[in-house]
C-alpha cells in the first residue's frame, strides 16, 4: 500500500476548508495542529459513501461501534474491553470532562502533567477544577500531588506532546500511587493505535490494581484516522467504574455525529492495514526529521517519539526573545504550535503528518528565519 501522506500535493491540500489548512494564508505552511494531509482510508470513504447515497444523515446510534473498539483493542494490545459498558461521546475532550464530572466535585484537585494538551488546562478550570501541574511522568513529584490531596490524574498515554509511550511498569507505578492515595485516574488514550513498531502500547485499564479497575479510559478513532470533525468517541469504564460512565447523561452521547460513528466502525474493523501503511510514512517521517533538524537547526533538541505524528522541539538553545513558534510564523512563514499553550515555554510543537517534501520545506523556513533575525 502506498504512502498516504503522500497522495496530495499543495494545491489539493490548499482547497480544504478545516482548521490546518484554512487559519493561514496561503503563504504559511502549516505544521500546527492534529491534522494529518492523508485521504481517507478506502474502508472508511466507503463505508461514508455509502450512507452518503442512502440519505444516512440523521442523529447518531452506536451501531457496531462499541464491538468494533473491542476487536481492535484485543487485536492491537491484548485489551478486553467489555463493549457493554462503553458510552458514546462526541470526542475524547467531551469524555474527559463527563468522566471528571463522575468522579471529582467541584474545587477538587486534578493532577495533569506539564507540558500537556493545552484544553486538559481549561476545561478543567471550565468546571471548577484546581489544576495541579505536574512536570513530566516524575514518580516523585507525582506521589507529592496526589499525597497533597488530589482526587484525580488525568493520565495522557501516547503522551501529546512528547509522543512518549509509558511502559507496564511506570503505568504500574502509577496505580500504586493512585491506590495508596485514593485517586481516581482518567486516561486519554486517543494517540495509542499511532504507537510505532518496536514499541508497546499498554492500556492502563490492563494493569492489575485496583485503580486500574476503577480508571475511565477514552478513545477514538479520530487521530489515527483523521476523522477529528466527524465526532465520536468512547468513554471505556474498569469493570469498577461502569456505574458512573452508565451515568453520563445520554444527552451527551447525541452530541456525537452519525458520520463520526460509521467511520470509526469502519476504521476498527477494516482500517488496519490502512494504518500500518500510515505508521510507515509517519516513521520515515520522524527520523527524517531528526536528520534535518540535526543538519539547518542543530541547536533545537528533539527526542524522537515513540508515538503520534507530534514532534515536541527544545527551542531553549535558540536564545529567542519570546515564543519561538511566534517568530517561525512571522519571520520564516510556517506555523507551529506554541509551546507556552501545553504550559512550557521555549518549546514549540511540530505536525510531521504530511508528506516528506512538506516537512524538508518546514525545517528549510525554521532556519531561514533564524538567520533572517
Amino acid at each position: 500500500m502506498s504512502n498516504p501522506l503522500s497522495a496530495f500535493d499543495l494545491v489539493q491540500l490548499r482547497q480544504r476548508r478545516s482548521v490546518k489548512w484554512a487559519e493561514y494564508g496561503p503563504e504559511v505552511l502549516p505544521v500546527w495542529v492534529a491534522e494529518m494531509d492523508t485521504p481517507l482510508a478506502e474502508p472508511v470513504a466507503a463505508a461514508l459513501t455509502a450512507a452518503i447515497g442512502r440519505g444516512d444523515t440523521g442523529y447518531a446510534k452506536p451501531g457496531g461501534l462499541l464491538e468494533a473498539f473491542a476487536g481492535f483493542a484485543e487485536r492491537r494490545y491484548g485489551w478486553r474491553a467489555d463493549p457493554a459498558g462503553m458510552r458514546l461521546v462526541p470526542d475524547v475532550m467531551t469524555g474527559i470532562v463527563e468522566a471528571l464530572g463522575q468522579v471529582t466535585a467541584q474545587g477538587d484537585a486534578v493532577v495533569v502533567n506539564s507540558p500537556g494538551y493545552p484544553p486538559f488546562f481549561y476545561w478543567l478550570e471550565r468546571i471548577g477544577r484546581e489544576v495541579v501541574r505536574s512536570p513530566g511522568l516524575d514518580l516523585d513529584r507525582l506521589e507529592r500531588d496526589f499525597a497533597a490531596g488530589a482526587k484525580a490524574y488525568l493520565l495522557c498515554n501516547p503522551h501529546n506532546p512528547t509522543g512518549r509511550v509509558y511502559t507496564a511498569e511506570q503505568l504500574r507505578a502509577v496505580a500504586g500511587l493512585a491506590d495508596r492515595y485514593g485517586v481516581r485516574v482518567v486516561v486519554d488514550e486517543i494517540h495509542a493505535p499511532l504507537t510505532y513498531p518496536g514499541e508497546r502500547h499498554v492500556p492502563f485499564a490492563t494493569i492489575d490494581a485496583e485503580s486500574a479497575a476503577r480508571s475511565i479510559t477514552l478513545v477514538s478513532a479520530s487521530k489515527a484516522w483523521n476523522l477529528a470533525g466527524l465526532k465520536a468517541a468512547l468513554a471505556v469504564p474498569g469493570p469498577q467504574a461502569r456505574a458512573e460512565v452508565a451515568a453520563i447523561h445520554e444527552e451527551v452521547s447525541e452530541g456525537a455525529g452519525l458520520f463520526g460513528v460509521i467511520a470509526s466502525e469502519a476504521a476498527f474493523t477494516q482500517g488496519e492495514p490502512w494504518l500500518d501503511a500510515l505508521l510507515t510514512g509517519l516513521d520515515e517521517n520522524r527520523r527524517l526529521l531528526a536528520r534535518l533538524l540535526a543538519e539547518h537547526v542543530p541547536a533545537v533538541g528533539y527526542e524522537v517519539p515513540q508515538a503520534t505524528y507530534l514532534a515536541w522541539l527544545d527551542c531553549r538553545g535558540l536564545g529567542i526573545e519570546g515564543d519561538p513558534a511566534e517568530l517561525f510564523l512571522e519571520r520564516g512563514e510556517v506555523a507551529l504550535s506554541p509551546g507556552p499553550r501545553y504550559g512550557v515555554p521555549g518549546f514549540a510543537r511540530f505536525n510531521f503528518a504530511t508528506a516528506p517534501e512538506r516537512v524538508t520545506e518546514a525545517v528549510l523556513r525554521m532556519a531561514k528565519a533564524l538567520t533572517d533575525r
